[in-house]
């Protein structure tokens, strides 16, 4: 594979030992190049997608990172340079990274610790930034890779005030599937295999009907949607298939009742949005939808797991995907953010700059969430 390697990434080369004796070395590439390679990694996520990331957040500027070990890569990251008002400086962030290209490789662990290593140098050291990183979302009970970021001087950062990720076990059988999850949830879902629905795999055709059923979604929950819905044409069509996400579809009668979206690349296959008609609960169509897409993604991905996202503090989505997730799946958090500066200035404003901003975010969000109440409120 060529990888093609921008200008202002020449000068920028460093060395970090890894297992086997070995050095990490790295370059920056383009967006669209990263991507490409992105899409044989166990860690490639939509958040570390350029083309996500780019549609996302066009004001920063994007850095993706290629790293290797004797001629082969083995990682990568996209870093997103964001500038702070009034000439401030920057900060270095990176979401749901750095990946791997063998996350279950014995190194691993090693060799993350070696590109954390590798970014506080460059980015805290040399280029006196604060640098963020979020982890992902870990099955295991604890999540290493923050525990590590921890040890090594970050500090815990903002939370996501409802942390919680649901995550399925893909690889058992339709069998064990059925057996694992909840009784009342295998009840709704025997009921949906007798309602004559049909599951169906689109694809960027058939966006116009998931965006009419995400539409009617909002408007009879009378809920502010704070998603990234509209970098969805990006992805879609994007030119690796493996990055793009899939689009299924609930069908009743010959109507899409209900549908998803899934990013299926890397390990974890991740849900990405969610839609319904009125005439989905009834027919318990979610319920059909989810356990074909899972089997779906048994049959047709490297996918481990696949997080079905948190719930917004909603008790009936908790009881949703808990029910789904049954006593194979695990319930775990999304660590805070974690953030580094290897000068005091840097830190100071940096750590500022991201807590404003959290407050900003919340304050509005507070703002929409009773704005949401009033409406649902009778009149």
């Amino acid at each position: 594979m060529t990888i093609q390697v921008s200008e202002r990434a020449q000068p920028l080369a460093a060395k970090h030992n890894v297992p086997g004796g070995n050095q990490l070395s790295w370059e920056i590439v383009d967006g669209p190049a990263w991507d490409r390679i992105l899409a044989d990694f166990d860690g490639a996520c939509q958040e570390q997608l350029y083309a996500f990331a780019h549609a996302r957040w066009p004001s920063a500027r994007h850095e993706p990172i290629v790293f290797s070990s004797a001629g082969e890569v083995v990682g990568g990251c996209l870093v997103m340079i964001q500038p702070l008002p009034l000439g401030l400086g920057a900060v270095a962030v990176t979401k749901w990274g750095p990946a791997l290209k063998n996350a279950s490789d014995p190194a691993a662990p090693k060799l993350y610790e070696a590109i954390i290593d590798a970014l506080m140098a460059e980015y805290a050291g040399r280029r006196r930034m604060t640098l963020s990183v979020l982890p992902r979302v870990s099955p295991e009970p604890d999540n290493s890779e923050f525990t590590l970021l921890v040890e090594k001087g970050f500090s815990p950062g903002p939370s996501l005030r409802s942390p919680d990720r649901y995550l399925v076990d893909v690889r058992l059988s339709d069998a064990e599937q059925r057996k694992s999850v909840q009784q009342k949830w295998r009840n709704r879902l025997n009921k949906a295999e007798r309602s004559g629905l049909v599951f169906e795999r689109g694809g960027l055709a058939q966006k116009p009907e998931f965006d009419a059923l995400f539409q009617a979604m909002l408007a009879r929950k009378q809920y502010t949607d704070h998603s990234a819905y509209d970098t969805l044409p990006a992805l879609l069509g994007h030119e690796v298939e493996t990055l793009r996400p899939e689009l299924f579809l609930v069908r009743h009668e010959g109507e899409a009742v209900a549908g998803a979206i899934v990013f299926k690349a890397g390990d974890t296959a991740v849900y990405l949005y969610g839609a319904t008609n009125e005439k989905a609960l009834p027919l318990s169509a979610g319920h059909f939808l989810q356990f074909n897409i899972i089997g779906w993604l048994r049959e047709n991905t490297n996918a481990r797991w696949y997080n079905l996202g948190g719930t917004d503090g909603a008790e009936g989505l908790h009881i949703f995907k808990s029910g789904l997730i049954g006593s194979t799946g695990a319930i775990r958090p999304f660590p805070p953010t974690a953030n580094y500066a290897a000068h005091s200035m840097p830190r100071i404003i940096g750590n500022t700059a991201f807590w404003a901003r959290d407050i900003v975010g919340r304050l509005k969000r507070g703002l929409e969430d009773w704005k949401d109440t009033r409406r649902k409120q009778p009149s």
